[in-house]
């Protein structure tokens, strides 16, 4: 599993935790959509979010991170 898709799958995490947290009977249903779209992205690697906004004309392009102990 990548780390990308680990991320995906915390945020969705810690949102559902607020989400409890606060009371399942008072948050909105908008705020099930991106646990619903982060869980999806991090269990198949497809990422809803990035499909859409490379469809509105975005670049997909990689991170670049300087992270100790990598070959360029």
């Amino acid at each position: 599993m990548s780390a990308l898709r680990m991320l995906f799958l915390s945020i969705a995490g810690i949102t559902i935790i607020g989400i409890a947290l606060t009371g399942f009977d008072r948050v909105s249903w908008v705020l099930y959509l991106p646990v619903i779209l982060l869980s999806f992205a991090g269990i198949t690697g497809i990422c809803p979010g990035l499909i859409f906004w490379s469809k509105l004309g975005f670049k997909n392009a990689p991170l670049s991170c300087d992270l100790p102990g990598r070959k360029p």
